[in-house]
This record gives structure tokens, sequence and C-alpha cells, in this order.
């Protein structure tokens, strides 16, 4: 452990602080922790990090990023948000994919890295398959034939084939995971950027707050998704970047819920009930999206198994105190 020098890109991220503050609690003495937002914009700065400030999307900012002889690399960073940002902002989404390979470029030119990570996304699977609020579960070879999330999607899938193939040629162990709806604290809760679990307790917080009990809904409420607590994400990204799985493997929840039941369980935290409306001209992307988690119990024996209710009630302390903070100011 003590020859590893880790690096992690979108540590000033919600994933990427929380990966950080994990592997230094497993025992990793040397992390590099690299950004693009001013440190003031980081959700997380640990002071044991060498932290950075650096644009990944240029091929000269990533060599920097490895310097100091970097062995492995968790490649977090990414331009993206909720549904309402994927789908407004295609382009942005797409540029990511300078990301990844400048990445994969600058650790084939050093030589030393002999494990990498990439954080990939459900929203790469065939959106046909996911038509259903009922869908059972997507399986990893799910993803082919390709119709992924336009944008977004499909920029995870084209990294996904740029892993394989610097593997496949170059020799760099890549390990994939496409993670599935990640949730937690300190995170984005508002702004645009949020995904619906911080979304919903925002919501709820604003209106126990404030004492007006409505909220809007984007679409029906009926569409269907899994949440994953960020200590389950954590420790499978651990898992999978030491394992011998070397294909792109679902890292998800297999917790299946409707918004509306996600609403359910942040009115039971906060102890209020809302009076709901539903904008169905709001971006709500696919009907059904869960995780099919028979693979990785096969490959790992285990697979992410934090309720949502306890998880939501983490998140929703979290966001409240955030929010009172910043009424008092």
């Amino acid at each position: 452990m003590a020859s590893e020098k880790i690096l992690v890109t979108g540590a000033g991220g919600f994933i990427g602080g929380h990966l950080v503050e994990y592997l230094r609690n497993k025992g990793v003495g040397d992390i590099v922790a690299v950004d693009k937002k001013p440190y003031d914009e980081w959700y997380q700065v640990h002071d044991y990090a060498e932290n950075k400030i650096l644009d990944l999307q240029y091929l000269d900012a990533c060599e920097k990023s490895l310097e100091g002889g970097v062995t492995k690399v968790y490649n977090l960073a990414a331009d993206m948000g909720g549904m309402g940002f994927i789908e407004n902002n295609k382009a942005l989404c797409m540029l990511s994919v300078l990301i990844n390979t400048h990445m994969l470029e600058a650790a084939r030119h050093q030589g030393k890295v002999d494990r990498f990570f990439y954080a990939s996304s459900a929203c790469v699977y065939n959106g046909e398959k996911q038509q259903d609020v009922n869908n059972p579960g997507l399986k990893e070879e799910d993803a082919y034939p390709a119709l992924a999330e336009d944008g977004y999607g499909w920029e995870k899938l084209f990294s996904e084939r740029m892993c394989r193939h610097f593997e496949e040629d170059f020799g760099i162990t890549c390990r994939v995971a496409r993670f599935h709806n990640v949730y937690g604290p300190f995170g984005t809760y508002d702004g645009g950027r949020e995904k619906a679990p911080a979304a919903m307790c925002r919501k709820v917080i604003t209106a126990k707050l404030s004492g007006n009990h409505k909220m809007e809904i984007w679409g029906d409420g009926e569409q269907t998704r899994s949440f994953m607590y960020i200590d389950d994400c954590t420790l499978g990204v651990d898992k999978i970047m030491d394992s011998d799985i070397d294909f792109p493997i679902n890292l998800g929840s297999d917790e299946m819920v409707s918004i509306n039941q996600l609403v359910d369980i942040v009115e039971d935290i906060a102890g209020i009930k809302m009076e709901r409306t539903y904008n169905l001209d709001a971006p709500k992307g696919v009907r059904g999206r869960s995780s099919d988690n028979t693979l990785i119990k096969k490959e790992l024996g285990w697979a992410p198994d934090i309720s949502l209710r306890d998880g939501m009630a983490k998140t929703y302390a979290w966001i409240y105190d955030q929010m009172t903070a910043k009424a008092t100011v």
C-alpha cells in the first residue's frame, strides 16, 4: 500500500470527494486529488491529499496530474448533472470524452499506471429496453445494440470502448463500473445539476421551513429508478478496481422505486405530507431503469445493500443542515 500513489479525478465533486475520504480511511497515504473547480467550490477538500486544480480536457493537464509516479487512476471527472442538465447540455456532456481520452493517453505515455478505473453510467443502456416502469433490471449486455442516452450516454459508452482498447493495445489494466443514480451527503442539491433524491429532499425541506406544502414533480411520478447510497458506491469502486473484472459492470442498487415512492420516503422522514403537481413537459428521462445485480454478485459475492430509507435519512439530514445554515446567515 505504501508504494501506491493514487490519483482521483473529479475529486472536488460529490463521488470523487467521498472516494478520496474512503481511500484515506483504507490507509492510502499518497493521494492526488484533481478537479478544475476552484477549491471553494469543491464539496470536500482533504488536507492530507495533494490537491491540484487542472482542467483535464487538455492532455498537458492530464500529464501534470500524473507527475510524481502515479500508479493508479480513478477517473471520475465529467461535466454532468441530473436529468435536467443532461437533456439540455448534450454538447457539454459529450466534451467529457476529452477527459477520459487524454487521461488514458497520458497514462500510456507516463508508463507507470498499472490500473485505471473509469466511472461509466447506466445512461449507456439501450433506451428501448427502458420503456416499462416495471423494468426487471438492466443486465450488462443490454447496452448493445447501442441506443444510449443522447449526449451523456453516448460519451460514456464510447469511453468504455476506449478503456477496452487501451487495455488490449497498450496493456493498461482498466476497470469500468456503470453507476446507477448515486446519492448522499456532500453533493449538489440545487442549481440545476442535482439528481432526484437531493431534489426531493430540497423541495420537502423548503416546504417544511416555509409552511407551503406544495411541490412540482417532473413527469407523472410513476417513472422508476434505483438509487445507490454513496458508501455502497465507494466500496464497490474499490472492490471492482482490485478485481479481475475486465468488462463494464453494473454498480447500483436493485431496490427499484417510483418517483412518487421516493417522495413518500422523504415525506415520512420530514413528517409532513405534500400537495403534488406533475409537470409532464419537464425532462423526465426513461420510464424504468434499475440495476440487475446478478453479475456483480457472481463476480464479487457482494452488491450494494444500503436501504433507500436509511440512505435518504442521512441525505435529508445533511441537506436540512445546509439549508437551515444558509437561512440563518
